[in-house]
């Protein structure tokens, strides 16, 4: 698996997750298995076939955290780019033909919000202005068609 980038605070985010579901989802899955055993005959438990279920899709979503962890790129302070747009970067972006000026957050799949104006750089406007630099154009396609935008800063 490649390199995944990500900000401290996604990371961290990440781990406190992992760490959570390590220690405590487990043990109530665990706990819900032993109840429904409890039931008798497994072959007709809905609620051990249930807990067995939940059991696999945590253990999934564990090791999925595990390789994300083991493959991420922590990226902060002097590592962020103020010359080129990469993850971190915090850019202020004007879509052409419009006045109005956008700040979003590039940051790595597992942290975007957009709400929050955190992008991923996976994402068409993130993957488009990836090693932009202040004043260079990118195109996004989009339903509606292409749509233009400038660089109009870049900080972290």
């Amino acid at each position: 698996m490649a390199k995944k980038q990500m900000s401290r605070e996604g990371f961290e985010k990440l781990q406190a997750e992992y760490t959570r579901l390590v220690t405590v989802r487990r043990a109530e899955v665990a706990q819900k298995l032993k109840e429904a055993r409890a039931f008798g005959d497994l072959s007709e438990n809905a609620e051990y076939d249930e807990a067995k279920n939940e059991q696999a899709m945590l253990e999934a979503t564990i090791a999925q955290m595990e390789e994300t962890i083991a493959n991420a790129e922590v990226i902060e302070g002097d590592n962020i780019s103020v010359d080129e747009v990469g993850v971190g970067s915090v850019i202020k972006i004007k879509r052409d033909g419009s006045d109005e000026i956008e700040t979003l957050q590039i940051v790595g799949t597992t942290e975007a919000d957009f709400e929050q104006g955190k992008i991923s750089d996976e994402s068409p406007i993130g993957r488009a202005a990836m090693k932009k630099k202040v004043g260079d154009f990118f195109i996004v396609e989009a339903p509606a068609g292409e749509l233009r935008f400038e660089v109009i800063e870049i900080s972290k």
